[in-house]
């Protein structure tokens, strides 16, 4: 069999991508120690880039839903999304990170919510496993050949609504990230859902352009239509 490694030379398992192996090794590990934050912290960081806090963004595009919605977030690294939905009141809510680090972390950090270890790309839940899938600063860490493999399993396992907060471009762009290629690439992730799957639509976007630079990010919900 034909070895495989990533962009550093490390050897590959059976089926993990150079992304993947990148995530789980000390580069994956010091962005969590870099990226962990108390939901106050959190707040405050998206307040500094988009004049709005990760909570108000929240309350917009969760408007209207029970707290008893069921909520998975993929690829939830140490928490802090969770921490701050639990700070909103719901109570229902899992997550799945790829990174043992991090997951370690979080189940140290986070009580009383379902986490996994498991890939975006093959993710370890049945269909409509929860009513809401989403993720935040994920989809744009995926390499474009395997972007539709992870979309299908987020729609696999949503119930009804996708939710995703994620940089944006009109067209697929690569972006180097901390001096490496091959990390980070955006595009228009709520198009790019729509063309795949004939059977959502969407119910809000908003694009959140940051105070200090050009930089855009974008906000959706998408909706199944039962």
């Amino acid at each position: 069999m034909r070895e495989s490694r990533d962009t550093d030379g490390v050897l590959l398992n059976e089926g993990e991508t150079a992304q993947g192996a990148v995530w789980k090794g000390e580069f994956g590990r010091e962005y969590t120690d870099r990226n962990t934050l108390e939901p106050g912290a959190l707040d405050a960081l998206y307040g500094s880039n988009y004049g709005a806090t990760r909570t108000q963004i929240n309350q917009t595009f969760l408007a209207g839903m029970s707290l008893d919605t069921s909520l998975l977030e993929v690829g939830c690294n140490t928490g802090n999304q969770l921490l701050l939905l639990q700070q909103m009141g719901y109570a229902n809510l899992s997550g799945v990170e790829l990174q043992p680090y991090a997951l370690n972390i979080a189940n140290r950090r986070v009580s009383s919510v379902s986490l996994k270890l498991g890939s975006a790309l093959s993710l370890p839940y049945e269909d409509g496993y929860c009513d809401l899938v989403f993720t935040s600063g994920v989809l744009i860490h995926i390499a474009p050949d395997d972007l539709p493999r992870v979309m299908d399993e987020i729609h696999r396992c949503a119930r009804t609504f996708i939710w995703g907060l994620e940089y944006y471009a009109p067209d697929l762009t690569e972006i180097n990230y901390r001096s490496r290629n091959g990390l980070l690439w955006k595009t228009d992730f709520a198009q790019r859902y729509l063309e795949r799957f004939s059977d959502l639509e969407l119910v809000r976007e908003q694009r959140l352009s940051y105070l200090e630079s050009t930089n855009v990010d974008t906000v959706f919900l998408l909706r199944k239509k039962h």
